[in-house]
């Protein structure tokens, strides 16, 4: 048309959508995929599967010594574990993806079956098919009795039903009833149950924090909950820093193991005091008896025992009469008899040597092991039973400088190999000792092996969601009763009139939505209810 001007926006010259359309559509799409079902049990396949590492390696949140002891054990797998986080698995940033993956999924699968849920409650049961003969379950028969009364009497006998009475002509009655609305309830509850339980548990990882420490069975000072510095291993959330911590006070007084016969732990007990906020300044001790899985609740702080161990107890009289006495906690390196290793450091009393380098270079230092039921093959030590019941040591002592006074870290289990290769640390005997024991280095310094005390590992953790995970939890397990016993179901009644004005035809039609399974009896119940005159054919 002339004088006209129109103005046609063509995706492109080929005629294929823009490439913001073609973004588009794929962002469409891969959110359909992202939040649909089969996707969010995947990715919960996919949570389970990556938490296997965090069972069955060891984290560097729980045990770091333990990780390094595993990475040093293994020099050429043990670095490419720890770069792909496999000692961090529940920190890591490929747990974290799945995890919120999975929270996203199923937060997009359930919102619209929520709405579809709600519009189903608002909505009346469907219309009576027209062959109701073709449902699963079905009957008829010829009630004595007008249209209207037979319409009350299935009323009456589907109370708690929600009922819907149609008009399909002049003469014919429809009767639609539906029930187990609850089912997908049960199921929508399941799933957001597991939605909190996610949620509570990532916040628990944000905000709390855990640590262990190892404390002394002998009533000694123990340790206070006001530092990390505290603790041997510490993880602070990542919303934590370690301060603001719960504030109490523990010390272990005792600690008892039940053994089996064959040297089996039964159970752990530790008797411990404890004092909580204006006890501290008072010196107010309560007492509490801490058992395996029957942690110690301090405000928002548990205290568990997790595990146990010995500490032997060394002397050291140096040359001048001054004498040095240490315990310290062994590691145990057999779980079965708690045959342990570790380490002591002896740094000589003030005075001994005027110098301070000769008195770096005349530092005691111990390593071995301590067997709580001796037994000797020769001169080599082992523990046939894990009871303190015949404690001895086979150990080496070294003279020179053992690095207390160097700044570094340093393992509390072992002595640092460099200083002995160096030659700065001298092995000047190895001995096998029980308690009371003693030996003379060539100076006239006497080591002395004094007994065992044993040691409890406590770990105290403070999780804020900790309840919430809990109600997630039971709630799920409601949920998941009510999606599993209760059955969708519906039920249609045709009513026509019969020969006479006091007959009338009744036609019933049952469908159970989900699962067939235990329907059938409920559908006889009623039929046998409403159909009490004669049949026109059995029921299929």
């Amino acid at each position: 048309m002339t004088g006209l001007h129109a103005t046609v926006h063509a995706p492109d010259r080929e005629g294929r959508p823009s490439p913001i359309r073609r973004s588009l559509e794929t962002g469409r799409n891969l959110w359909r995929r992202l939040t649909s079902m089969s996707t969010a049990l995947v990715l919960l396949f996919l949570l389970a599967l990556a938490a296997l590492p965090g069972a069955m390696l060891p984290q560097r949140s729980l045990n770091a010594q333990k990780v390094d002891q595993y990475i040093a054990d293994r020099p050429a797998l043990g670095p490419v574990m720890d770069k792909v986080e496999l000692f961090d698995v529940f920190a890591s940033f490929w747990f974290t993806a799945i995890y919120v993956l999975l929270f996203v999924s199923l937060i997009g699968c359930l919102l619209p079956r929520l709405a579809d849920h709600f519009r189903a409650l608002r909505s009346d049961p469907v219309r009576a098919p027209r062959n109701l003969s073709r449902l699963p379950h079905h009957d008829l028969g010829t009630l004595h009795i007008s249209t209207e009364q037979a319409t009350e009497q299935v009323r009456a006998a589907l109370r708690g039903w929600r009922v819907v009475v149609r008009s399909e002509n002049a003469a014919t009655v429809s009767i639609s009833a539906e029930k187990g609305y609850l089912r997908e309830a049960g199921n929508l509850i399941f799933h957001f149950s597991l939605i909190g339980l996610l949620a509570a548990v990532a916040l628990g990882r944000l905000f709390g924090y855990e640590g262990s420490v190892i404390v002394i069975a002998d009533g000694g000072p123990g340790f206070c909950n006001t530092s990390p510095a505290v603790y041997d291993s510490f993880r602070a959330g990542n919303s934590t820093d370690g301060t603001g911590l719960e504030p109490f006070c523990v010390k272990v007084n005792d600690f008892t193991a039940d053994y089996l016969d064959n040297g089996q732990a039964e159970m752990f007990t530790s008797n411990i005091s404890f004092q909580t906020g204006e006890q501290i300044g008072a010196n107010t001790w309560q007492d509490y008896r801490l058992r395996v899985n029957e942690p110690l609740r301090v405000g928002g702080a548990r205290v568990y025992l997790t595990g146990h161990g010995y500490a032997p107890t060394f002397t050291v009289t140096f040359p001048d009469g001054q004498t040095r006495t240490e315990t310290m906690q062994f590691r145990p390196d057999d779980a079965t008899t708690f045959l342990s290793s570790g380490a002591l450091r002896f740094d000589p009393p003030g005075g001994t040597y005027a110098d301070p380098e000769e008195r770096r270079k005349n530092q005691i230092a111990i390593e071995g092991l301590f067997a709580p039921t001796a037994y000797f093959n020769g001169t080599l030590l082992t523990s046939v039973f894990p009871d303190l019941l015949d404690p001895a040591v086979a150990v080496d002592i070294y003279r020179g400088d053992s690095g207390l006074d160097t700044g570094i870290p340093q393992s509390i289990f072992s002595l640092n190999s460099e200083l002995i290769n160096q030659g700065r640390l001298v092995k000047e005997d190895r001995v096998n000792l029980r308690p009371g024991e003693s030996t003379a280095l060539p100076d006239g310094t006497q080591v002395r092996f004094d007994g065992a005390e044993e040691f409890a590992n406590l770990q105290v953790s403070h999780d804020p969601a900790q309840q919430w995970v809990l109600v997630s939890a039971i709630t799920m397990m409601v949920g998941l009763l009510i999606s599993l016993l209760i059955k969708r179901r519906r039920i249609w009644v045709r009513l026509r009139p019969g020969a006479t004005e006091h007959e009338t035809r009744i036609e019933l039609g049952g469908l159970a939505r989900t699962d067939h399974a235990g329907w059938g009896a409920e559908f006889t119940t009623i039929s046998a209810r409403l159909v009490t005159g004669s049949r026109d054919r059995p029921t299929p």
